[in-house]
């Protein structure tokens, strides 16, 4: 499970009903909730943040915890 996925988990979230609300594919919000190879796009993140009626800096913060610069 990825992040996004597990963030929807805890917020028992409906994925059916975020993507009606959405636009995007069932298939898509199963590859993004899945599939740690499956790329997040920034309207993506915003679109589902928007369904799910969280801020999209939290839904970010959330699903981009552990991500740092490399050091030099």
């Amino acid at each position: 499970m990825t992040r996004l996925g597990e963030y929807l988990a805890r917020k028992s979230t409906n994925k059916a009903e975020v993507a009606r609300k959405t636009g995007l594919h069932k298939t898509r919000i199963n590859e993004l909730t899945n599939l740690e190879r499956a790329r997040l796009s920034a309207e993506e993140l915003y679109l589902i943040s928007l369904a799910i009626d969280v801020n999209p800096c939290e839904l970010l913060s959330f699903v981009c915890e552990g991500v740092a610069l490399k050091n030099e």
